[in-house]
């Protein structure tokens, strides 16, 4: 008892600790996908056209867009995590979104200034991929150092959860505009920007909160000894850990953007719901993919890592095809939301433990821009393009083609996962080089 008691303050801490990084987390990513959940309702302020494909396919681009720069921002804000501390790193990137945020909420519209306002929504998106890449490598560093070393993947797996979090956040922001605020035609011509005014400010609330987290231990321990190369000439030192992280991450961000940004347009247009009863589905399968990543990170604090990423690549390279081509026929949203909640069973294997498992590859003074730089630019390719990669199959009548390209790229993260080592066994978290 004694013992238990002399622990306890030190778990409030972390648990502290935990909770304001994963709300700042929560805050990111819902900045960042309320550009999604209210996509189908701006395109046509941005985007002028006949097609409505063709203005989700605009907007799926310009969502694109912010991946690119995704590995600029996790270079940047890792570089400023692994010398300068990851609080520090967290805080600027949350304002960054904030920046972001507001140059939504304010742009005019297409109508009013012509070719400047999708030139501003994309200079918004920019910045929000700046912050986003520097927010996943610091975010998952942080959550993963300031654990104890018996529940990493628990506590971990609250990135994931605060990510998803953002995204049902964003989703119910718009239930209620929907079906409480606003009509159709308010939503249409003005009442999109308001998800974008909240978003930032409450990113303003959230880099106030982070100014008081806690430094990791294992930061302070390796600030001791001064860095001699910059931190891209210290990556790569490391080339198998960076190949190991884009391998891993290619199937998994593929499945995740898919399962979740993509969801929004698919079940709209290709199953063919209403905008209210997408939402609902989206919303429900979004509450059922959060509870399960606790459980899975649990899980694998228990089993170890690698079981959960191969039983993912098994499941995800065999059922993928199936489930999606299911779920373009389905006319029953019970059954769409059993389908997408089926395509979160295995994906989860992935979304809960990714962090701590890149997080567990690199030693401390390089570990924040180890997670976020080939993750920022592997999500790039396979991530953030795949809305956009699959409207354009859509758009040339082939929809069932990105099914099976989004089963070979999952194909090709198993062979990584069956092949790396588990990082539960064999971490690099006490190394301090």
């Amino acid at each position: 008892m004694s013992q238990a008691y002399l622990d306890m303050p030190d778990a409030k801490r972390r648990i502290k600790a935990i909770f304001v990084g994963s709300m700042g987390n929560l805050v990111e990513w819902y900045d960042f996908y309320a550009y999604t959940a209210f996509a189908l309702y701006f395109a046509p302020a941005f985007f002028p056209s006949h097609d409505p494909v063709v203005q989700q396919l605009n907007a799926a681009t310009l969502f694109a867009a912010g991946f690119i720069v995704r590995p600029l921002g996790g270079w940047l804000f890792g570089h400023l995590a692994d010398r300068h501390g990851r609080r520090l790193s967290l805080m600027v990137s949350v304002g960054m979104m904030c920046v972001g945020s507001l140059i939504i909420a304010v742009t005019p519209t297409y109508a009013s200034i012509g070719l400047a306002a999708p030139a501003l929504l994309a200079l918004a998106r920019v910045i929000e991929g700046l912050s986003l890449g520097g927010e996943y490598g610091a975010s998952a560093t942080y959550l993963t150092e300031i654990a104890d070393p018996d529940h990493r993947g628990f506590y971990s797996s609250f990135q994931y959860v605060t990510l998803i979090g953002g995204q049902l956040c964003a989703i119910l922001v718009l239930l209620l505009l929907q079906n409480v605020f606003l009509t159709h035609e308010q939503l249409v011509q003005w009442g999109w920007r308001i998800p974008f005014v909240i978003g930032a400010m409450l990113a303003i609330i959230t880099a106030v909160m982070r100014r008081d987290m806690p430094e990791t231990d294992s930061y302070k321990q390796a600030s001791q000894t001064k860095p001699q190369t910059s931190s891209l000439r210290g990556l790569l030192r490391y080339p198998r850990e960076v190949a190991i992280v884009v391998g891993l991450t290619a199937g998994g961000t593929a499945a995740f953007y898919t399962f979740t940004t993509y969801m929004q347009t698919f079940v709209r247009q290709t199953a063919g719901f209403s905008d209210i009863v997408t939402t609902y589905v989206i919303a429900a399968s979004l509450i059922f993919a959060l509870i399960l990543q606790p459980l899975y990170g649990a899980l694998s604090d228990r089993i170890g890592r690698k079981p959960l990423l191969v039983f993912f690549g098994i499941a995800g390279a065999l059922l993928t095809v199936p489930l999606l081509m299911t779920l373009s026929q389905t006319r029953s949203p019970f059954i769409a939301f059993l389908l997408i909640c089926a395509a979160w069973v295995f994906t989860a294997g992935y979304t809960s433990i990714n962090a701590v498992v890149k997080a567990e590859l690199f030693p401390t003074n390089i570990r924040a821009t180890g997670v976020a730089v080939p993750y920022a630019i592997t999500v790039s390719i396979f991530g953030g393009t795949a809305p956009a990669i699959a409207l354009w199959f859509k758009q040339q009548g082939h929809e069932q083609w990105f099914y099976y390209y989004l089963a070979a790229v999952i194909f090709i993260s198993l062979l990584v996962y069956a092949t790396m080592r588990d990082t539960k066994h064999q971490s690099a978290m006490q190394r301090h080089e």
